[in-house]
């Protein structure tokens, strides 16, 4: 995969991420996957901890991938091998 849309590839990622994690703190509820068929969305009043946890990973994983493509994009960074 080219350099560029490797780069590309993972910013939107990383931004999306991101996007999620602004709506969930905005909202006060992020999605953490599921439950028993259940969706599992930990919210500020009746699980904080889990609540905090969640948008600390989707920021961490969020600003990670978008440093990693624009150090790709910067030549810093092996673009992604793709089959």
């Amino acid at each position: 995969m080219s350099r560029l849309a490797s780069a590309a590839l993972l910013i939107t990622l990383g931004a999306a991420l991101l996007w999620v994690m602004l709506q969930g703190y905005r909202n006060g509820e992020v999605p953490a996957g599921s439950v028993l068929l259940r969706p599992y969305r930990p919210n500020r009043e009746d699980n904080p901890l889990g609540f905090h946890f969640y948008l600390a990973l989707y920021f961490c994983c969020g600003v990670g991938l978008c440093v990693w493509g624009l150090l790709e994009l910067l030549g810093m960074a092996a673009p992604l091998k793709w089959r």
